[in-house]
């Protein structure tokens, strides 16, 4: 079975063709595209792992859904608010333990937000429009105690971006009306706009703790790459690894174990970054890990500005993340 890439968006201010666009909810999960075939089900993230054992619940979609049914959508948890935590979220991502995954299910369920499907039955979408994709995608009414469509908005999305700040979520995303479905690609078709600047940056070091955090992460040394592996001029065109700044805050003592542990592995005695960093005492790890982070804005440097750690993500390449705002 030949997997899909999904579709991206570019991060974008509002659409000038208001009436041109339906507008979602940007869900702060793990996009995933799921795969119904020979009575089960198979989920893919964004990187094309394989992560259908980490998310057992939503399994008894199976039985919702035609064979050879494709969807695509994102993984996340709610809170008590019923508001997606990609805070919750975590304790469930890289999980491999059948036991400690049950365990977590009970304690912290997911929900899988459907928002497009790109084959039905027998029946390949991609190249219908995403008004008519999402025709297909209501007359499924897929709604079950682990998952949920999404609903959507056309035109108007200032007044959706504003009900979405109010509600305290990350943003939209606004979708042409007639944008057929390019997968792995990043297009005007589809936007994001952000209520709050995130970024998602690799970890290329860390900065030893001092007071209170003697023995852990002091701060995260952290960047992007110039360019990413689609947008390659030469084949042997070499990614750069651009500083971004330091991250103090944000962290839980546990969390801070567990990058401790998880950094300490991939330590290195080479510096991963293109140029010299301005950080003294810093310990240099292979850029494998990815996190997310919220700042205010970037400075004349081309560094964060206040920035706080959210969280990492296991669901992407690390040579994918670039600067995108």
């Amino acid at each position: 079975m030949e997997l899909i890439k999904p579709m991206l968006a570019k991060p974008s201010s509002l659409p000038q063709a208001d009436s041109e666009y339906a507008y979602e909810i940007k869900w702060d999960g793990i996009r995933t595209i799921l795969y119904a075939t020979q009575g089960r089900i198979m989920l893919s993230s964004r990187n094309l792992r394989d992560i259908t054992a980490q998310y057992p619940e939503l399994e008894q979609l199976k039985d919702w859904l035609t064979d050879g049914t494709i969807l695509d959508g994102e993984i996340v948890t709610l809170d008590s608010t019923g508001r997606p935590s990609f805070e919750l979220l975590q304790s469930r991502m890289g999980l491999s333990s059948h036991n400690i995954i049950q365990n977590k299910l009970r304690e912290v369920p997911v929900t899988y937000i459907i928002f497009d499907v790109l084959k039905h039955g027998n029946k390949v979408l991609l190249n219908n429009s995403f008004i008519d994709r999402r025709k297909v995608l209501t007359n499924l009414s897929l709604s079950g105690p682990f998952w949920q469509t999404s609903t959507y908005s056309t035109g108007n999305g200032s007044s959706f971006l504003a009900a979405t700040k109010q509600l305290g979520l990350e943003g939209i995303i606004a979708k042409r009306l007639n944008s057929i479905y390019l997968p792995g690609k990043r297009t005007d078709d589809w936007l994001k706009i952000k209520n709050h600047k995130r970024q998602e940056l690799v970890i290329g070091g860390w900065v030893p703790g001092k007071g209170s955090r003697v023995g852990r992460i002091g701060a995260l040394i952290v960047g992007y790459y110039d360019t990413s592996p689609d947008h390659k001029t030469r084949i042997d065109q070499r990614h750069k690894l651009i500083y971004a700044g330091k991250v103090g805050t944000g962290f839980s003592t546990a969390e801070l174990d567990k990058l401790g542990s998880l950094l300490t592995k991939l330590k290195c005695d080479l510096s991963p970054f293109a140029a010299k960093i301005p950080v003294k005492d810093a310990i240099f790890v292979e850029p494998r890990l990815i996190a997310e982070f919220e700042f205010t804005e970037w400075t004349a440097g081309n560094t964060l500005r206040h920035p706080s750690y959210k969280g990492l993500r296991t669901d992407k390449d690390p040579l994918s993340v670039i600067r995108e705002t």
